[in-house]
């Protein structure tokens, strides 16, 4: 109706402890000046109706009466949504008082009571409570209603309906509906609070999912970039690591040999060149990765387990026995889960070369039905990378990354044991070849 068009959007205390919050500055203004424009036009009405002598509750009270009970039903509407349930209260009051003393101007205060009850249904904190006045209120006026046809029924003219042509008692229609028409006003402003509260919960549950998936988005960017983090980490620890410690093994190798054997000492020299260019060439691909803003393809140059033997290289240029065999018929294997064993073989190859103290070292890879196993042992006395070190670390995360287990620490008969298993899809194999991976 044309009297509640202000923005009469709802909240209530959800089951959850929320409470809308009161309206604001705007809404305030608003309502003030919706309530002095109704006042000013139940002013206007009312001079209307007396100048018209249309006094359809009886002989009228004195003017000045009148005109409080009409700025008594429409004024109150200033704060309609700042106090809804006092508002609807006051109004209800004052709307029957009104009527009980014949007050002339009922068209404005009747739409001031439906527009109190809407509010109260729309903004009341406590939603509850607001229910039970406004059934409480509806059942007031329904008994008033009845009370006042009862009390009129024997004033009513013997002429009055003598143009009454109809199947109904002319008096049992007038009585059902006016009944009728009421309970219709009534439940359409009941029902079109509830509407607007439903509205308005719909809203806040909305915005609070909204506001867990901006939660959620974040978390999820956070957490992106510290697994970019970590992997990056281990990259470098991977690639700088173990050819550092190459690099140092064979260097102090050629110095040990400069004056005795120039030709031990050049070819250790040129091992560290190799692997110095090697760790450069590294360094620079996982800077264009970084530039390209993605860790998800790592190019053409990506490491695999193809090219683990080649580890070993260094490990023979710095006198150690080592050996390195493949058993079981190779399959193709992701590039991710390949590029993660080939670092648990640097990473095992690298710990030797700095802790273990070792003569010999031997890396195997077993391709088995339904796992790639890879084992790297030694005869030296261990190292840190046991006690919990940048190495293990990074070679726990490869493997938990690609649902694998990871064994690693001293071996009975001696040496120390590195032994990474990852599953892999069911592949076919002959009995003989799973004999000898077994073995």
């Amino acid at each position: 109706m044309p009297l509640c068009q202000g923005r009469c959007v709802t909240t209530l205390a959800t089951p959850d402890g929320w409470r809308r919050p009161g309206p604001t500055a705007e809404q305030r203004r608003a309502d003030l000046f919706i309530g002095l424009a109704v006042t000013a036009l139940a002013l206007f009405n009312l001079t209307l109706t007396t100048s018209a002598g249309v006094f359809q509750l009886g002989p009228p009270p004195s003017v000045p009466e009148q005109v409080f009970w009409a700025v008594a039903v429409t004024l109150p509407l200033a704060v309609r949504r700042r106090w809804p349930i006092v508002v609807t209260l006051v109004v209800s009051a004052a709307f029957i008082v009104a009527q009980v003393r014949a007050a002339p101007e009922m068209q404005l205060a009747t739409g001031s009571l439906f527009c109190s009850m809407y509010t109260a249904g729309a903004w009341a904190g406590d939603h509850r409570r607001s229910r039970q006045v406004r059934a409480g209120i509806i059942a007031a006026m329904l008994g008033w209603l009845v009370v006042s046809i009862w009390l009129s029924v024997d004033s009513v003219p013997a002429d009055a309906f003598e143009d009454a042509a109809g199947p109904v008692p002319p008096l049992l229609a007038t009585i059902v509906n006016a009944v009728l028409v009421n309970v219709l006003m009534f439940g359409f402003a009941f029902f079109a609070g509830e509407t607007a509260w439903v509205a308005a919960r719909r809203q806040h549950q909305l915005e609070v999912q909204a506001e867990e998936l901006r939660r959620a988005r974040d978390e999820v960017g956070e957490r992106a970039v510290m697994v970019e983090r970590l992997r990056i980490a281990r990259e470098l620890h991977d690639v700088v690591a173990h050819h550092v410690s190459v690099m140092g093994v064979q260097a102090a190798a050629s110095r040990r040999v400069m004056d005795k054997d120039p030709v031990r000492a050049r070819t250790a020299l040129e091992a560290i060149e190799q692997s110095a260019r090697t760790a450069v060439d590294e360094l620079r691909r996982m800077l264009s990765l970084l530039r390209r803003g993605t860790g998800t393809d790592e190019g053409p140059a990506t490491v695999g387990v193809e090219r683990a033997e080649r580890l070993l290289d260094g490990a023979r240029d710095a006198g150690l026995t080592a050996r390195f065999g493949v058993f079981g018929t190779p399959v193709p294997l992701p590039d991710s889960l390949s590029q993660a064993a080939y670092r648990i073989v640097q990473e095992s190859v690298t710990n030797t070369l700095k802790h273990a103290g070792a003569s010999t070292i031997d890396v195997r890879i077993r391709y088995l039905a339904q796992e790639l196993e890879v084992e790297a042992t030694d005869d030296g006395r261990g190292g840190r990378m046991a006690d919990g070190g940048l190495g293990l670390i990074g070679m726990r995360e490869r493997v938990a990354a690609h649902d694998g287990t990871l064994e690693v620490g001293p071996r009975p008969q001696g040496g120390f044991r590195v032994r990474a298993r990852f599953p892999l899809a069911a592949q076919p194999t002959c009995p003989a070849e799973t004999a000898e991976a077994v073995a």
